[in-house]
């Protein structure tokens, strides 16, 4: 079969996207769009490849010659790009996430349904060397039915904010409330178990002086308790503590397993502790085994970024495309299941932290109640139904905020 021919919208972080298909045998890249006309040309001389053609508009790009659009635009602006390309007949991989509100969820969801064609939602972390073993090893019934677990993302991202937000007191980061960035704490779990969200209750941090020195109006990190339709029980914490984490654990009643922390330095997401019994309800001894689980096309994902897993978002989704039935994607429904217990948390939060229902928007009934709903924290999206992103309130910072995060701009 024909290599697929792939456009990139979003030539920062499509960047990895677009590095694959240079590298790939299965894809190529063919058109990358971005409205920042500076980032298309640097990345013109270090692609140097005359076989990419270059927007920046994407009514232009839209109309080039591809099978597939990878969206690595703003994360809360894929669900409209998405919406439009699945109506022009082209496959989508959408970065994180995959909407800004209810209305935008109904919409994707039909959109895919009406198109039949591929929808792909990249959350990479899935895909990290540990909790992708950990899927494999539930599948099998090593650890039994799933009773309780954690995951954590926890990214000071202080450092870099200036340049990740344009020290602009509008860009979505500094406007998300403290739940919205939630799949790469509770992604990992849905993709493992399979199950299905139905309730969740949610919390949010107070406003700490880095969100001050930031200029980010939300609490600083938010938590997701998750029940899931067997009756287990999930903890999702994500957002800007002081130290980084990236973990996973997980139970069964059959056992436990779960990633090495970041500090004991023995490798991370990418290293997997398993402790599990043969029989459910038989406690033995501990039995611990403690490895560095490999993929099927470890030596190519080497180097990619986020532990190799950038590689497999796009190694999936091509290979789905070229007719491998058992490729690996997570469809539009998982990625809802995904991200609607963060979207549920914050109106929970709002309730002052009511347990809230989480709707199967696998149903047309179910759907209807949302079709018209674009409550969220994002002004541009929401209209007469914006709630701000901190529950005590609106919160403006000074210009001065700004300014000075200008002054910290990597030019």
């Amino acid at each position: 079969m024909n290599k697929i021919k792939v456009g990139v919208l979003g030539v920062q972080r499509g960047a990895s996207m677009v590095r694959y298909c240079l590298e790939a045998g299965n894809a190529q890249v063919v058109a990358i769009c971005d409205k920042w006309a500076e980032g298309l040309e640097k990345k013109k001389k270090e692609f140097n490849d005359d076989s990419i053609t270059y927007y920046t508009d994407f009514e232009d790009f839209i109309k080039h010659d591809m099978d597939a659009v990878v969206l690595a635009n703003y994360a809360h602006e894929h669900a409209p790009f998405a919406i439009r390309c699945l109506k022009e007949g082209k496959h989508v991989l959408s970065e994180v996430l995959p909407c800004a509100n209810m209305k935008e969820a109904v919409e994707l969801i039909e959109a895919v349904e009406e198109s039949g064609k591929v929808y792909a939602y990249a959350e990479n972390y899935c895909f990290m060397s540990a909790p992708y073993e950990m899927k494999k090893l539930y599948r099998q019934g090593k650890i039994g039915e799933f009773e309780y677990g954690e995951g954590e993302y926890i990214h000071n991202c202080e450092s870099g904010w200036a340049n990740l937000t344009d020290a602009d007191p509008n860009h979505w980061r500094n406007n998300m409330p403290s739940t919205f960035y939630c799949t790469h704490s509770i992604g990992p779990i849905v993709h493992i178990t399979g199950l299905r969200p139905i309730k969740v209750t949610g919390y949010e941090s107070g406003m700490v002086t880095r969100s001050r020195r930031m200029g980010r109006k939300s609490g600083q990190f938010g938590i997701e308790m998750i029940e899931f339709e067997n009756g287990g029980i999930y903890k999702s914490v994500h957002g800007g503590l002081y130290k980084n984490s990236v973990w996973y654990c997980v139970y069964g009643s059959k056992g436990r397993m779960e990633s090495a922390r970041e500090d004991a330095q023995v490798g991370g997401v990418g290293k997997i502790y398993v402790n599990a019994d043969e029989y459910d309800g038989q406690y033995e001894r501990d039995i611990i085994e403690c490895y560095d689980p490999a993929h099927e096309v470890s030596e190519q994902s080497a180097d990619f970024g986020h532990g190799g897993s950038d590689y497999y978002i796009m190694y999936n989704f091509v290979e789905k495309l070229r007719g491998r039935e058992d490729a690996d994607i997570i469809d539009v429904y998982e990625a809802m299941d995904m991200f609607l217990p963060g979207q549920f948390a914050y109106t929970s939060i709002v309730e002052g932290g009511v347990p809230v229902e989480i709707p199967n928007l696998r149903s047309k009934e179910e759907r209807d109640r949302y079709r018209n709903d674009t409550t969220c924290c994002f002004k541009d999206k929401a209209g007469d139904m914006y709630i701000p992103s901190y529950s005590k309130g609106e919160v403006e910072f000074p210009e001065s905020v700004y300014e000075e995060l200008k002054k910290k701009i990597d030019k």
